[in-house]
C-alpha cells in the first residue's frame, strides 16, 4: 500500500516557507521521536541548507516513544553538521522552556535587542508544533486539534524582545518515496483519515508490534501470541473487546482503530516504530517499483526495454 497525501494549501506553505527562510536564522523542527526520520520532511532539510541555517531537531512526544530507540536518534542527529537534537514533550513545560537557552547556544550571535533571533519551527502534520507554540509563549496562540493540517497559514509571534517565531503549516511532500514511511506516518496520525485504510496500517503496525514488542501486545489484550499472525492480532482485539457487526461477524474495522488509538495514545506503551539500524537496512534494501512501460526483459544475452519494437 502506498500512502501519499499532499493537499494544495501544503503547496502554498512550501513556497511561503523558502520565502521567510531567507530572514531566518535557526529552523526549529518538531519531529515525532516514535518515527523520527519518516517524520523528517526533506523539503525542510532541502530549504534550509540551501540557505545553510542550523538546525534544532525536536524529538517530541518522547514520553510516548522507546527511550533506547530515542538515545541512538540522538546520537545520530547530533553526529551530523549544522544539526543539534532533543528529546521532549511539548506537553511539559518544563521541557519546553528549554529551548530558548538551546536556540541562543546554536545562534549565539543573534539574540539582543538590534538583532532579534529569528526561528521558524516546522514540521509535518500533527507532531506538536501548535503545542510547542503555545508553550513557548504561554498563551494559546495556535489551534491544537488531533486531526492532522489544523494550521493552515503562517504566524509570525515575538517571544520576549529578542526572539521572533515564526509557525508554519505542518507539511507532508509532494511524494513520499518509501511505502513504510507513509504506514509509519498513517499509524502515528500525520496523514488524513482520507488518505487511508486504517484496517491496512492496523496490520502493518500488528507485524511491528508482533516483532518489536510482543509484550505490549500481550499485556494490553491478554494475548498467547503463538502462531499469531498481524491478522490474527487484530481480530483477536475484537474478539477481546467483543466487536461485532450486525451479522454476528467480528467487527474488524472497529478492532484496527482501537489498535491504532491505543498505539497513538501510549496505551500500548513506550514504542518507537524505527531505530537509525532499521532505517540503514531500508535504504539498503529498497528497491523502488518498476513503473509501468519502464521494466526491463533479457532477450538472447540483451537487455531491451518492454514496449520497444
Amino acid at each position: 500500500m502506498s500512502i501519499q497525501w499532499f493537499p494544495g494549501h501544503m503547496n502554498a506553505a512550501r513556497k511561503k516557507a523558502a520565502e521567510t527562510m531567507e530572514n531566518t536564522d535557526l529552523v526549529i523542527e518538531v519531529l515525532d521521536a516514535r518515527i523520527p526520520q519518516a517524520s523528517c520532511n526533506p523539503m525542510v532539510e532541502q530549504l534550509r541548507t540551501f540557505r545553510q541555517r542550523p538546525c534544532l531537531k525536536i524529538l517530541n512526544k518522547t514520553d510516548l516513544a522507546d527511550p533506547n530507540a530515542t538515545r541512538l536518534w540522538l546520537d545520530y542527529y547530533n553526529s551530523q553538521k549544522n544539526v543539534h537534537a532533543v528529546a521532549l514533550s511539548c506537553k511539559k513545560p518544563a521541557d519546553v522552556a528549554r529551548i530558548p537557552a538551546l536556540a541562543l547556544k546554536i545562534a549565539p550571535h543573534r539574540g539582543v535587542p538590534t538583532k532579534p533571533l529569528r526561528m521558524m519551527i516546522m514540521g509535518i502534520p500533527n507532531v506538536g508544533k501548535s503545542t510547542l507554540m503555545n508553550a513557548l509563549l504561554k498563551k494559546r496562540v495556535a489551534n491544537v486539534g488531533d486531526e492532522p493540517a489544523v494550521t493552515k497559514t503562517q504566524q509570525r509571534l515575538y517571544l520576549g524582545k529578542n526572539m521572533i517565531l515564526t509557525d508554519t503549516p505542518g507539511m507532508l511532500w509532494p511524494k513520499i518515496e518509501h511505502p513504510t514511511d507513509g504506514l509509519m506516518l498513517a499509524a502515528s496520525h500525520a496523514i488524513g483519515i482520507n488518505a487511508l485504510i486504517e484496517e491496512e496500517i492496523a496490520v502493518f503496525l500488528a507485524e511491528r508490534l508482533i516483532a518489536h514488542y510482543p509484550q505490549s501486545l500481550a499485556a494490553r489484550y491478554g494475548f498467547d501470541l503463538t502462531e499469531m499472525d498481524a491478522v490474527a492480532v487484530v481480530e483477536g482485539i475484537a474478539k477481546k473487546r467483543g466487536f461485532r457487526l450486525k451479522g454476528g461477524d467480528w467487527d474488524f474495522e472497529k478492532a484496527a482503530h482501537t489498535l491504532l488509538i491505543d498505539y497513538r495514545s501510549g496505551a500500548l506503551g513506550r514504542i518507537s516504530l524505527e531505530t537509525p539500524a532499521s532505517r540503514e537496512h531500508l535504504l539498503a534494501t529498497y528497491v523502488p517499483p518498476v513503473l509501468l512501460g519502464q521494466g526491463k526483459s533479457v532477450q538472447s544475452g540483451m537487455e531491451t526495454d518492454e514496449g520497444e519494437e
